[in-house]
């Protein structure tokens, strides 16, 4: 995560990591399909935050985090601090564990490194998907089988343009973890009997439900939770 040193080579090492194992592992990235649920059944959208207020939610005590706040436009600006800066839902609220999806738009206002780091539940666990990490082009999800998201196979390279937003779509079954940006599919991960855990460090402070970005000001927008039905 530290974007600052050797970025280029990261990227050499996700690209051939994918080129080698990508394949064979279970895990599909970069295919089409539209992030706006085509195709997917599920109950009604719930929003969760109003714009004005966090409610429920904390701004996580991250050391030398930058400020938390909403825009004009109701928007939520995490700040760019020094490393972390997020907020999480203590104890995940009434929100679902398993059979469910995540929708949200996010951009990059300022920094080079992930910002949207977005941390769910699945069953009694936790990961977190990385929106421009290592160097701002990762995405991927840590953590597998102990694995990060630049050592597991759905990392991989996704180049975010500065103020633009994207929407984001994440859905999490027991047998897989699936992703969108805009209308691209970037992870298609098999998952059922697998360790999904979260990367070691600060960022756990995020678990069970949470956002975050990296020595980075992200945006987010319009993040919304429904139930998948059966």
């Amino acid at each position: 995560m530290h974007y600052m040193k050797t970025t280029l080579i990261r990227y050499a090492i996700v690209t051939g990591f994918l080129l080698i194992f990508g394949l064979s592992s279970g895990c599909i990235t970069n295919t089409t399909n539209s992030a706006e649920g085509k195709g997917s059944a599920g109950k009604e959208w719930k929003f969760v935050f109003d714009g004005k207020t966090l409610g429920d939610w904390k701004v996580t005590d991250y050391a030398g985090r930058g400020e938390v706040s909403f825009d004009e436009n109701g928007s939520l600006v995490l700040g760019m601090g020094i490393e972390l800066t997020g907020v999480h839902l203590p104890g995940g609220g009434d929100y679902p564990t398993i059979d469910y999806e995540i929708a949200l738009q996010a951009k990059r206002a300022q920094g080079g490194d992930f910002f949207c780091g977005l941390t769910f539940p699945y069953q009694d666990s936790n990961a977190t998907l990385i929106l421009g990490g290592w160097g701002g082009a990762l995405v991927g999800i840590s953590s597998i089988d102990d694995f990060d998201a630049s050592e597991n196979d759905t990392g991989d390279v996704y180049v975010f343009e500065e103020n633009r937003w994207y929407n984001m779509r994440l859905r999490v079954t027991k047998a897989k973890l699936e992703a969108w940006i805009d209308e691209k599919k970037i992870i298609d991960c098999e998952v059922d009997n697998r360790k999904i855990s979260m990367r070691a460090g600060e960022v756990e402070l995020a678990a069970p439900l949470g956002l975050c970005s990296y020595a980075t000001t992200g945006v987010i927008r319009n993040m919304r939770i429904r139930k998948l039905t059966q």
